[in-house]
């Protein structure tokens, strides 16, 4: 399906093959010649293309117009991934390997997808935190919104997750509505292209909207300005390099870099040999080594082990190291396929020689291994490498020197204080996994860890069934980490979205920002309503159109009803003495879900209509109590629509409960599904 040998560029909406092609790119299990990039692109047109194209025609389309396409696209390359399994065993992918990299890069999109639709409203403007009110009769109002920056996002991603490592950050710019310019690493950048013209192919993506790079980037950092954003992932030299461009630093460039870094894998000091967590933490270990190679930026590469268990953590990893099985990646008994290209070997192996300078070699070889079904001489094959370091204190290699292959090093603590010290000597990590059984440990790691980790792991046997592994980032939660790491975040959910647009505050009046935000805001003009907004489809509803009910007395019998009914028969409604003796009532005061079950009967519409349910309510407060003899009334205002399928939207409705003197009782906001038609 794919050409392996073809490497053109995908620029100003068309292919373009490399010329004075003069870097080869080799596979990674024979080390033949796959092809070969080279020359520069006009990488500033192809930044005023994705200026002019990409970024208009994504900013015309709604948070969830771009959720729906990101979707497609998602469920379009699910459609095609047996083909890229097949082209990813090129890159010393295993099957395994390739689902992690294929599939979790899908899954990424399709989380994203579901998060823009859930999480953000149907509109162009992002309300980020609540309203703050700035006068005192409210007429004066901020708030802080997101909109999508005006430049491109340039992604720039590492060999050892083409696919994962590009998708991760395509979801959230397009969502965002930022077009981008993908740059893959060269080694493995075949895979990122079949991703890219399947997409393409797709005709799902807006002329403009993905531009990419293979190849060198040439003069594109220097020509970017504060409206671009760049996406790095790789080592922290390469990130400091780039991010000390002398344009970057003039422009403010938003530059965010998720770097090379030293995780830790803590074995709790409540651990025995023999239980459920000692398995668990030997198991964790021994896949963080060998999947994809050991090649992920969240690899395990310090084992941290209570002394007494130093040995017994030993034995068992070199047992399961033993019976690993090396290969061509396309075997289905391979469990470790080559590193992604004999150039990447030589790296590990000089690493892994600094590393010995301060820890034994206790498992494993610098020379090439036996392997399955492959020339171990002619591909990129190596050695899974375990380390004992005695004395992590001094040494200086264990804790600055990463190998980024399948290598890691054992060393030993006396207590949890010092392991925690020991897991800080990372100087800033992406991940440092805990296996404990202990809640006491897990809090004393976070209090004295969570300043230098970007993420902490805790499992046990409750947890391991469900949990999703030590070096696997999920799109809902940051991934990133301080200092070594990077000092930035990629993911997180919505706050991923944030990173490809400007937070910016807005103040007015109550109907300035209701205009804005496309929400009725507390304050701003109310439609009486012509009819009775729940006989009314969800096209016909208009934004801030309101009733107001007639009143409803509430006598002692209703209250004492519903409190025999519900069974709740809190002194405060049933006992008078008790009830005045409480500093809030005067007296005996009627039940906060009475009022609310009331002010239902007061605006439901009994008929069949376009209202097919009420799903929820928001933001329940009670402002003042409600005593038998008072009258309460509701005033009903429609917040917002959504529209969530092809029949049926998401009303938000804004309850205001008020009392015969016009007092606020309670406030609160309604969800309602409502058909597009009249029922």
């Amino acid at each position: 399906m794919f050409d392996i040998n073809n490497f053109s560029s995908f620029a100003l909406g068309e292919w373009v093959a490399p010329q004075g092609a003069n870097r080869d790119v080799h596979s990674a299990i024979t080390g033949k010649v796959l092809g070969a990039v080279g020359g520069t692109l006009d990488v500033e047109a192809m930044r005023d293309y994705a200026k002019t194209h990409g970024g208009p025609a994504l900013r015309a389309l709604n948070f969830h117009d771009r959720a729906r396409m990101i979707k497609a696209l998602a469920l379009y390359l699910r459609d095609h991934r047996r083909a890229l399994y097949e082209l990813s065993f090129e890159t010393g992918a295993t099957i395994a390997d390739s689902k992690i990299d294929i599939d979790g890069g899908i899954g990424t999109m399709l989380v994203y997808a579901s998060k823009g639709r859930r999480e953000m409203p149907e509109g162009h403007i992002f309300p980020d935190g609540d309203l703050e009110v700035l006068s005192r009769d409210g007429s004066f109002l901020g708030q802080h919104i997101c909109t999508p920056l005006r430049g491109v996002a340039v992604q720039i991603n590492a060999f050892n997750f083409p696919v994962w490592g590009m998708l991760e950050k395509l979801a959230p710019s397009l969502l965002a509505g930022m077009p981008s310019l993908i740059k893959p690493a060269t080694s493995t950048g075949f895979l990122a292209q079949a991703v890219v013209r399947l997409m393409l192919q797709s005709g799902l993506l807006p002329d403009g909207a993905v531009q990419l790079i293979m190849g060198r980037t040439g003069p594109l950092l220097d020509v970017l300005d504060c409206q671009d954003v760049v996406g790095f992932t790789g080592s922290a030299a390469t990130a400091l390099s780039l991010r000390s461009t002398p344009n970057i630093l003039k422009n403010s460039v938003r530059f965010t870099a998720e770097q090379d870094s030293l995780n830790g894998s803590l074995l709790g000091p409540d651990v025995m040999p023999g239980s459920p967590e000692f398995d668990l933490f030997v198991t964790e270990v021994h896949r963080e080594m060998i999947t994809k190679a050991g090649q992920k930026c969240t690899a395990i590469r310090r084992i941290m082990v209570p002394k007494p268990h130093l040995l017994a953590v030993q034995t068992a990893l070199t047992e399961r190291l033993a019976v690993t099985q090396i290969g061509h990646p396309a075997l289905k008994e391979t469990q470790m396929g080559p590193l992604s290209s004999t150039r990447q070997r030589q790296d590990v192996l000089a690493q892994s020689r600094l590393i010995s300078d301060s820890a034994d070699l206790v498992f494993g070889s610098f020379e090439v291994p036996d392997v399955t079904g492959a020339d171990a001489q002619k591909g990129a094959f190596i050695s899974p490498m375990l380390f004992s370091c005695a004395d992590p204190d001094v040494a200086q290699s264990v804790h600055s020197i990463e190998a980024f292959g399948p290598v890691a090093t054992l060393m030993p603590f006396a207590d949890i204080d010092h392991g925690i010290e020991l897991l800080n000597r990372g100087g800033g990590s992406l991940v440092a996994s805990v296996i404990t059984h202990d809640p006491d440990v897990a809090r004393k790691v976070v209090l004295g860890s969570g300043a230098l980790h970007g993420r902490l792991y805790f499992n046990d046997r409750t947890s391991q069934a469900e949990s999703t592994g030590h070096g696997s980032p999920l799109p809902h939660m940051v991934h990133g980490g301080p200092g070594r790491a990077g000092g930035s975040e990629e993911l997180g959910g919505i706050r991923g979205v944030k990173h490809f647009m400007q937070r910016t505050a807005i103040q007015g009046s109550p109907d300035m920002l209701s205009a804005v935000l496309g929400t009725w805001v507390k304050g701003a003009a109310q439609h009486t309503a012509e009819s009775h907004p729940f006989t009314r489809d969800f096209h016909t509803l208009r934004i801030g159109e309101t009733i107001n009910t007639a009143p409803r007395e509430i006598t002692i019998d209703d209250i004492e009803h519903f409190a025999k009914f519900t069974g709740d028969n809190f002194y405060a409604h049933m006992d008078e003495d008790a009830a005045k003796a409480n500093p809030f009532f005067s007296g005996r005061v009627a039940h906060g879900y009475l009022l609310l079950s009331f002010a239902a009967g007061l605006f439901v519409d009994p008929n069949p209509g376009p209202v097919l349910a009420n799903t929820g309510l928001n933001a329940l407060s009670f402002q003042k109590p409600v005593e038998a003899g008072d009258s309460i009334n509701v005033q009903l205002t429609v917040k917002r629509k959504t529209r969530r399928t092809d029949e049926y939207g998401e009303v938000r409705w804004h309850a205001i409960v008020r009392n015969q003197e016009a007092e606020q009782v309670a406030e609160y906001e309604l969800l309602t599904m409502n058909s597009y038609s009249e029922i």
